[in-house]
C-alpha cells in the first residue's frame, strides 16, 4: 500500500558535502542548496513524457 502525495514532503540531502533541500510535491520536484532559493525542478509529466532529459540539457547550457 502506499501513500498519496497529496501535500510537499521535504528532505535534507548532502552532496559533496553541501547540504540541499529535496522537496517532492504533486507537481514535480525541486533541489535547492540550504540556504538558497534557486534550485533545479523537474515537473513529473517531463519525467513521463521523456521530457527531463531535454529540459535539464537546455537548462544547463542556459547556465552557462
Amino acid at each position: 500500500m502506499t501513500t498519496r502525495l497529496d501535500k510537499p514532503l521535504r528532505r535534507e540531502i548532502e552532496i559533496d558535502e553541501r547540504l540541499y533541500t529535496l522537496t517532492l510535491d504533486p507537481t514535480g520536484l525541486k533541489l535547492v542548496e540550504k540556504g538558497h532559493r534557486k534550485g533545479v525542478a523537474l515537473r513529473w509529466q517531463d519525467l513521463v513524457n521523456g521530457d527531463a532529459a531535454i529540459a535539464a540539457a537546455l537548462s544547463a547550457s542556459l547556465a552557462r
